[in-house]
């Protein structure tokens, strides 16, 4: 390819050179030759800018083309040999030192999810593990929320595209409510011919566009509670939930509720337990109300089980959510949410 600029010719061949000796491909794009391609069409004539800068895009759609070809090679790599790390040719002795099985440990989150999962086990509920890559229709229409209704925005979700389709966006789920109506719609047959409830929990990762600070990071745990079935009341909703709760914590608790608004729960609730480290007399913990906020719950909303076939004049549930991490955090006094992603093992080994 030929340039009319004598500046972008010359930058085009050197660029060359440096993508095929570069390892990643991908880097041409970071390199300063092109850096003072962009930097000169900034001080050249106004006359002479946009042959400038339409021959800057077709150097750059060079290497975009480039790159697609490397891509979708059908080159024949190789194998790489996964269990070879090291020279086997050399002696044992020589061989690099390396951490032994032993001397790991189980993360925290996971500990503590077994004894989530056990405790709702007996309370005759099956688990099911959640998605983390899910659509539009199961993360909003299948929970009520309408196209271009306000929630949405709520929700901060992060979005991916399919190459194919820019009109079906992909979703890092930012709840596991996402599995509601998959769970729903998959108990149904059980619920209307052999009179079993749906009970499940599903636990699983979630993502939010985040500002991060000790309480909020954008990747934590959630576990989401569905029961349905015939006369279920919000009384059997706060005995769920309390009987989770003062289980999981060991000890007597009070709760409370104030109204809430999820566009998936008909009524809503916010759910507040007393603080287990000072019983009500205020602390840093709770901000010296006495209360922690540890949930949302409410009764299902009869849109969301017509949704999945299930008639809501016959048939009342309800769903919870509440985040592992805080859960965790709160039971063994940990200060800060973000140590359970920080990879520190000083962190770690405290849960060994």
């Amino acid at each position: 390819m030929n340039f009319s600029n004598t500046k972008i010719d010359q930058a085009y061949k050197s660029l060359n050179e440096e993508f095929n000796n570069l390892s990643q491909k991908n880097d041409i794009f970071k390199s300063i030759t092109l850096k003072k391609l962009y930097d000169e069409l900034k001080v050249i004539p106004k006359a002479d800018k946009p042959e400038f800068g339409r021959e800057i895009n077709l150097l750059k759609k060079d290497f975009e083309k480039k790159l697609a070809e490397l891509m979708n090679s059908d080159d024949d790599l190789g194998p790489i040999d996964v269990s070879a790390p090291f020279d086997l040719n050399i002696d044992s002795n020589q061989h690099p030192k390396v951490l032994t099985a032993d001397l790991g440990s189980k993360h925290p989150l996971m500990s503590e999810l077994k004894i989530i999962l056990d405790i709702f086990g007996r309370l005759g509920f099956g688990a099911r593990e959640s998605l983390e890559l899910d659509d539009d229709y199961h993360m909003f229409g299948s929970l009520n929320f309408p196209e271009g209704h306000p929630a949405r925005d709520d929700t901060d979700t992060f979005m991916t595209f399919q190459t194919d389709d820019f009109n079906k966006p992909l979703i890092a789920p930012a709840h596991t409510s996402s599995m509601q109506n998959r769970v729903l719609v998959d108990g149904l047959k059980d619920l209307t011919e052999l009179n079993k409830p749906i009970a499940m929990v599903i636990p699983g990762r979630v993502f939010r566009n985040e500002d991060l600070d000790a309480r909020h990071e954008h990747t934590f745990y959630q576990i989401e509670g569905v029961y349905v079935d015939r006369n279920v009341t919000v009384g059997n909703l706060l005995a769920t939930l309390k009987t989770f709760l003062q289980t999981y914590y060991q000890k007597e608790l009070d709760f409370k509720t104030q109204p809430f608004y999820f566009p998936f729960t008909e009524p809503s609730f916010e759910f507040s337990m007393s603080c287990p480290f000072c019983d009500k007399k205020g602390c840093n913990i709770c901000s010296m109300s006495g209360y922690i906020e540890v949930l949302g719950c409410g009764m299902i909303n009869p849109n969301v089980l017509t949704m999945a076939g299930i008639d809501p004049e016959i048939y009342t549930g309800f769903a919870f959510g509440v985040g592992i991490d805080r859960l965790v955090m709160m039971k063994n006094n940990i200060e800060d949410v973000r140590h359970f992603e920080s990879a520190k093992l000083s962190f770690l080994r405290q849960f060994k």
